[in-house]
């Protein structure tokens, strides 16, 4: 075991940090799969309104990877088919049953896993649809079956403000996470890398796990992001394929190999000042919950952002949502849009600061907790080649550069210069900070696409 000290970063203290204890959520009549959580596929659908499904039973499949299936995650009748855009399927509705009758799939002892067949272990995942737990590098897109990864890399931090704490989840499940573990040795010919929080008292079956290498990482955001790991631990290249998966992911596929069946619920972390007091800890919610029900009775009053993901890279949620697969918790804020007169000459004892704008700065603003909304102080402004964004970067990649290369549309230059080896996510620190308001995580994000495009 080794451990790597980040140095670079910045720790962000949030009111409405979860309490590490698990509430079942209430249930739902109904539960709903958007397809669109699964990127870009071309859908094919296999089900129609008023048919009777199982859970784990697909609705839809992938023109251009068949075998790749989203599955029903409760057992009920297609109640709707609802389609957005150019006839794109939205949602897909399910009154649930009663008797949730799941598809039966080969069930596993404890080390089973160790000898599964590569193809076997594939084609069960991709037939359930948890394949798109796995991500690929580069791109982040769902794993390509077809492909065979340098390594693997099971992240088991939480270092952005609120990201699920596999110390928590994994209680009561340690068996099926040692069995996700072993599988994932079976799909790859590398080494499984298994990256943990040096600063916390980890779970035995993290630390003593079997069949990977186990490392620590101590430091402030984002020593937890994979990238950081894997440039660490294993450098890429640009033509490498690497996969990777959250240690809180991983207990969906152990739960799938020990009971032969597509898991119902999943645990959720719902954590933000938005939030009310006592109601922010870990839920677990049935997939495909409806997102109100969730958060029902569980909210500040005010109007209010319900972010899907981490405070710093998630996605807007909207009101009529669901619990997705892909997801691990909600981060609700305020909508902050006070404006604040002369606010860049007063002393800011009350504004918060990652400078040293703000006399809070000054009076230890980086130690205390804050409340902070979605107000972001500032509008867009001229980039200006400061080297700002590289005291936030752990990772050997100028972000000015890289930035500037994917405006100018140098797919070459950005390549060179390491864009690659990162994801959107990995500038969400860098766009926190950044004086010029700028949306570095939709321009980085805008460049991988322009150079999968092209092809490498």
């Amino acid at each position: 075991m080794a451990s790597f000290s980040i140095r670079k970063g910045l720790k962000i203290k949030l009111v409405g940090a979860p309490e590490p204890t698990i509430t079942d959520a209430p249930d739902s009549a109904t539960v709903a799969v958007a397809p669109a959580e699964f990127g870009p596929i071309k859908l094919r659908l296999d089900v129609k309104e008023g048919d009777h499904v199982k859970r784990g039973q697909p609705l839809f499949h992938d023109k251009h990877t068949p075998a790749f299936r989203g599955v029903a995650p409760a057992a009920g009748v297609v109640s709707t088919i609802e389609y957005g855009a150019r006839r794109t399927v939205r949602r897909i509705v399910i009154t649930r049953d009663e008797n949730d009758v799941a598809e039966s799939y080969p069930r596993l002892d404890p080390t089973g896993a160790r000898t599964m067949e590569r193809g076997a272990l594939l084609e069960l995942l991709q037939n359930t649809g948890l394949l798109a737990l796995i991500r690929q590098r580069p791109f982040g897109k769902t794993a390509d079956a077809e492909a065979t990864p340098k390594s693997i890399f099971v992240n088991g931090m939480a270092s952005a403000p609120f990201t699920a704490d596999i110390n928590v989840v994994i209680k009561g499940r340690e068996i099926a996470f040692q069995a996700g573990l072993d599988a994932l040795t079976r799909l790859t010919d590398g080494k499984v890398f298994l990256c943990l929080n040096g600063d916390a008292t980890n779970a035995a079956a993290l630390t003593d796990a079997r069949n990977v290498e186990v490392h620590t990482f101590v430091g402030p955001h984002p020593s937890g992001n994979t990238s950081v790991h894997i440039s660490k631990l294993a450098p890429m290249a640009p033509t490498d394929v690497v996969w990777t998966i959250t240690a809180v992911d991983l207990l969906q596929i152990g739960h799938l190999l020990l009971n032969g069946e597509v898991p119902s619920h999943r645990i959720i972390a719902l954590g933000g000042p938005g939030v009310a007091e006592g109601a922010r800890r870990y839920y677990r919610a049935r997939v495909g919950l409806p997102l109100k029900t969730l958060l029902d009775g569980r909210l500040a009053d005010g109007e209010l952002r319900v972010v899907r993901g981490d405070v710093l890279s998630g996605t807007i949620a909207d009101s009529d949502d669901v619990v997705r697969l892909l997801d691990t918790g909600y981060t609700v804020l305020p909508e902050d849009r006070e404006r604040h007169v002369f606010g860049w000459m007063m002393p800011g004892f009350t504004f918060y600061s990652a400078s040293r704008s703000f006399a809070s700065r000054w009076f230890g603003g980086l130690r205390r907790a804050w409340a902070l909304g979605t107000n972001q102080h500032g509008e867009l402004r001229p980039m200006v080649l400061t080297g700002l964004y590289d005291k936030y970067m752990p990772m050997n990649i100028l972000v000015d550069y890289v930035v500037r290369a994917v405006l100018a549309h140098d797919t070459d230059e950005a390549i060179k210069l390491g864009i690659l080896e990162t994801l959107p996510e990995d500038y969400a620190l860098c766009a926190f900070v950044c004086p010029s308001k700028m949306d570095l995580m939709g321009i980085i994000r805008q460049g991988l696409a322009d150079i999968e495009k092209e092809g490498i």
